[in-house]
C-alpha cells in the first residue's frame, strides 16, 4: 500500500512539467501583498528586490499592521523613491488582533488590480522575474497560483533541518494539488484573483484562527480545478530560517494549529505516508527474523526503497534541494517518525500572536 500510495501522488509532482498551456500571454497588472508588523530589518532590505521586478505594471501594498519599530520611516523613504509603492498604516489597538488575517483583507480590498501576489516582508525574490513568472499562470481557468518559498542555505543541522522539512511540505502541496487534492499553499509565495478571495468569503471561515491564511484559505478557494503550481526557480521566494530550535519548534506549532479545521479526507490523506511507512518498515524488521521469508523481504524492501529513491529524489532536484537526495533513504525514515512525534508534543493552541 505504501508503494501504491506513493506512485499514486509523487510521481504527479516528481515528472510535472513547468510548461503548462496555455500560458497567459499579456502581462496583467499585478498587486503584491506584504502584511508587515515590527519588520523595519526586513523591509529595508528586502522591499527593494520586489520594487524592482521587470514587469510592466505592478503595484505594492504594504500594510504596517501596528508596528512599534522604525518601519514606518523606513516605509515613506521609500515611497519617495518608488512612486508604485502604496502604504496602508494600521494604528495600534487593543482591540484588533494580530496575525495576517486583518492586514491581508485591507490589503486585498484597498488592490487596484485583479491579480494578486502575496509574500511576507522577510522574502527576497530568487530574481527580476518573479512576478513575470508567477502572473502568467493566471489564466481564465486557473485564478490560484501555488509557489514555492525556501530558506536560504546556511551552516549547521538546524537550518539542514529546516529546509528539509520546507521541501517535504511543499512536494506534500504540490503533489496533492496535481492529484486533485488541494490543501495548502504558502504566504510567503502566492497568488490568486480578487474574485477568488471573495468567492471564498475571504477567511470568514477561520477567522478566529490567527494561522491558516494560506493552508485553510486554499480549502475554502481552491475548487473544480481552478489552481495550478509553479516551481520555476525564478519565481522562488527565499527567506532566512529560524536561529534556534525553540523559535522553529514555536513556528512549527503555529502551523499547527489549523489541522483540526482539515477536512477529513485531507487528514488521511497526510496520515496515510508516515503510517503505511511505519508498518512497511516494521514488517520488514519482523521478516527478517523469519528465515522463510527474509530474502524475500529483503527484495521487495529493497525494491521499494530504490523505486521511492528515484521519485523523491526528482522531486527534490525541482526544488533545488539535491544535497539531500544521497540521504533521502535515511531522512524519508527518520521524518516519518518524528512529524508524528512533533505533531503531538508540540502545543498547538492558538497563540494569538502575529
Amino acid at each position: 500500500m505504501h508503494l501504491i500510495f506513493v506512485l499514486f501522488t509523487y510521481t504527479r509532482f516528481a515528472f510535472h512539467k513547468n510548461r503548462p498551456e496555455p500560458l497567459s500571454k499579456i502581462q496583467e497588472p499585478v498587486s503584491i501583498i506584504i502584511a508587515a508588523r515590527n519588520e523595519s530589518k526586513n523591509l529595508f532590505n528586502n522591499l527593494p528586490f520586489i520594487m524592482e521586478q521587470d514587469y510592466p505594471k505592478f503595484e505594492v501594498i504594504v500594510i504596517n499592521h501596528q508596528s512599534l519599530d522604525d518601519s514606518e520611516y523606513i516605509l515613506d523613504a521609500y515611497a519617495h523613491q518608488y512612486p508604485n509603492l502604496r502604504i496602508i498604516k494600521v494604528e495600534g489597538s487593543k482591540h484588533l488582533k494580530f496575525g495576517k488575517k486583518l492586514p491581508l483583507t485591507i490589503g486585498i480590498k484597498g488592490a487596484k488590480h485583479e491579480n494578486l501576489l502575496l509574500t511576507d516582508a522577510d522574502c527576497r525574490p530568487e530574481s527580476e522575474q518573479w512576478i513575470a513568472s508567477m502572473s502568467k499562470y493566471f489564466t481564465e481557468k486557473k485564478q490560484i497560483v501555488m509557489g514555492y518559498g525556501p530558506y536560504t542555505r546556511e551552516k549547521g543541522l538546524l537550518n539542514k533541518a529546516i529546509r528539509f522539512d520546507t521541501a517535504w511540505i511543499a512536494m506534500n502541496y504540490f503533489a496533492f494539488a496535481k492529484t486533485g487534492l488541494p490543501y495548502m499553499g504558502i504566504g510567503r509565495n502566492l497568488g490568486y484573483t480578487k474574485s477568488v478571495f471573495h468567492a471564498a468569503e475571504g477567511f470568514k471561515s477561520h477567522y478566529a484562527l490567527s494561522s491558516g491564511d494560506d493552508d485553510l484559505f486554499i480549502q475554502d478557494a481552491a475548487k473544480k480545478k481552478n489552481y495550478t503550481i509553479n516551481i520555476e526557480p525564478e519565481s522562488f521566494c527565499y527567506s532566512k530560517g529560524s536561529s534556534s530550535w525553540k523559535s522553529w519548534f514555536k513556528q512549527k506549532s503555529r502551523h499547527y494549529t489549523t489541522s483540526e479545521k482539515y477536512r477529513v479526507i485531507k487528514k488521511l490523506m497526510l496520515g496515510i505516508y508516515p503510517l503505511t511507512m511505519l508498518i512497511m518498515t516494521t514488517s520488514f524488521v519482523i521478516l527478517m527474523f523469519d528465515s522463510n521469508f527474509r530474502w524475500l523481504s529483503l527484495a521487495i524492501f529493497s525494491l521499494i526503497l530504490v523505486i521511492k529513491w528515484i521519485i523523491l529524489g526528482k522531486s527534490f532536484k525541482k526544488l533545488n534541494e539535491s544535497k539531500f537526495i544521497a540521504f533521502i533513504p535515511l531522512l524519508d525514515l527518520m521524518y516519518s517518525l518524528l512529524t508524528p512525534l512533533m505533531f503531538y508534543a508540540v502545543d498547538k493552541t492558538d497563540s494569538k500572536k502575529w
